[in-house]
């Protein structure tokens, strides 16, 4: 494509205000390596969109320039998985991810209580499948810890949690749930339900903090935008409504909104949400023997997990996001849900139309176990994949903790990245942070590095699974692409070329790491800048 040509002669401008610019300038991006569907050294933008990508010849008119200095200009990163108030808090507070045994983990709250001697302690990210005693936490680890306090303590996976006895005594009804246990092990119901009450102890302002936490961390990784998995079970409306304020009203990612209720068109509808969708629960979590399997774990005989919801509740829900203009989705990773969203698709079909559910983008969330056969059926319908790769860096492998729960053939074939693609299911990357934390690359490599060869991705695929991908999955179709017309949304990033090269094609030897974020721009205004 030509240089655009010159509009009355506007000179390039230099200095910190071109390094800084404005929302409406035309700004020439020059001198670096833009991943872009015909390449260029170049790339102008006006306002919010780009104008032009090519080779800069010296004759592009722009009110400012902006260096490049041989750096790699990508479409910005989509997390399509966040929570934003957990993974803030998790970033400023009790963050147990990594801890190598119980013993460090609770040495850690005792000095985390000590610090913060007021209020109901947050925490979570431990992982007892890592532990050399293989035994999760209990209320009276934690009352030892931490004498008096009200304590919560989210498991990695986020579908059970420890807490202490005085937050066990503040609610003696949860007795009953299901899930319930003396230990203060709580999974279900019951763990639902005391999360809940421990994270009503944050104020608005708490909760905004947090928000912007991840927000700024998210910019700082090249991510351009969040998708936002609210819903009941994991937040409220005012945390999401706060969410979403924040994305309109503040610099940073873009932030699409889900609420995850089972009929709850006419909440997601009234908050601007793309869908009721998201983490709407059919079963729960691996590493807390919660996902829904057809066949029984294989490191406790007898137990196949929980499936919260049944076909006929799925299409209906299904139906009525069809008719509202929205997008219905589902938290599925054991194989007996799986196979129940799709089936609740397949009735929901026959209702409405195979077009109308084709068009309108429905996702699965995580959708770990699928054979080929679900597969096939996914396709057919149009549903959308959400991700997370990190999760077999994580777990997966024969000898990983999927390993230990449903046993080597199951483990191997989970997480199929690569036949959801080739079969025509859109495939979109995201973190579920806190769970796994925001980092795009490192899903990038994941995905590129799958414990399972044959469920590798190519890096190009893989990165498009990340950055245009989440954008379609969000159904926001001008984003995700550095060519004309579309929305200048990118990162830039120094030290690229060895990550550039392997995504054009260069065989991965597995020495390549994430290069370095030092600019991102959303709707054409930069919202972090390396200093």
């Amino acid at each position: 494509m030509p240089a655009p040509q010159a509009h009355g002669g506007v000179a390039a401008e230099r200095g910190e205000r071109g390094e800084r610019g404005e929302r409406g300038e035309r700004t020439l991006w020059r001198g670096g390596r833009i991943h872009a569907p015909d390449g260029g050294s170049a790339m102008l933008t006006e306002g919010e969109r780009i104008v032009w990508v090519g080779d800069d010849t010296g004759d592009v008119p722009a009110a400012r320039v902006v260096e490049l200095d041989g750096a790699w200009v990508t479409p910005a990163f989509v997390d399509a998985h966040v929570h934003a108030t957990s993974t803030g808090l998790a970033l400023s507070g009790l963050d147990l991810t990594g801890c190598p045994s119980r013993a460090e983990a609770l040495a850690r709250l005792a000095a985390h209580a000590t610090g913060q001697p007021h209020g109901t302690i947050l925490g979570g990210g431990w992982d007892d499948s890592l532990w050399p005693e293989r035994r999760p936490l209990t209320a009276a680890d934690l009352d030892a810890a931490a004498p008096g306090r009200m304590i919560y303590l989210a498991r990695t996976d986020h579908h059970s949690g420890a807490v202490s006895s005085p937050l066990l005594a503040a609610d003696p009804e949860v007795r009953g749930d299901a899930g319930y246990d003396d230990s203060g092990l709580l999974r279900q119901a019951a763990h639902e339900r005391l999360r809940a009450l421990a994270h009503a102890s944050l104020t608005s302002a708490q909760r905004r903090d947090a928000q912007r936490l991840t927000r700024a961390r998210a910019a700082e990784l090249g991510v351009g935008c969040l998708h936002e998995l609210a819903g009941p079970v994991l937040s409220s409306e005012d945390d999401l409504a706060s969410m979403l304020e924040l994305g309109r009203t503040e610099p940073g990612p873009d932030v699409v909104g889900y609420w995850g209720e089972l009929g709850g068109t006419a909440t997601a509808a009234r908050h601007g949400c793309a869908g009721a969708a998201g983490d709407l629960f059919l079963d729960g979590s691996l590493g807390s023997r919660t996902a829904a399997l057809s066949r029984p774990y294989a490191d406790r005989p007898g137990d196949t997990g929980a499936l919260y919801h049944g076909v006929e509740a799925v299409a209906a829900h299904i139906v009525d996001c069809a008719r509202a203009g929205l997008q219905a989705g589902f938290h599925v990773i054991g194989d007996a849900a799986v196979r129940t969203a799709v089936e609740g698709f397949e009735a929901a079909a026959q209702e409405v139309g195979l077009e109308v559910i084709r068009a309108g983008r429905h996702r699965l969330e995580h959708v770990e176990m699928i054979d080929a056969g679900l597969i096939a059926h996914m396709a057919h319908l149009g549903v959308w994949a959400s991700v997370q790769p990190a999760f077999d860096a994580c777990w997966g492998g024969v000898h990983g903790m999927y390993g230990e729960r449903v046993g080597a053939e199951r483990a191997a074939a989970m997480n199929p990245f690569a036949s959801l693609a080739e079969a025509g299911v859109g495939v979109a990357f995201g973190s579920d942070s806190p769970v796994t934390p925001i980092d795009p690359w490192a899903g990038v490599l994941a995905a590129v590095r799958h414990h399972t060869p044959a469920h590798r991705m190519t890096p190009a695929a893989a990165l498009a699974a990340h950055t245009v991908n989440g954008w379609r999955a969000g159904r926001m179709d001008d984003c995700g692409v550095l060519a004309a017309g579309m929305i200048a949304t990118f990162a830039v990033w120094d030290a690229a070329a060895p990550m550039a090269d392997l995504v054009d094609g260069k065989p991965d030897d597995g020495s390549v790491s994430a290069p370095v974020c030092v600019r991102t721009v959303v709707r054409g205004a930069t919202v972090y800048q390396r200093s």
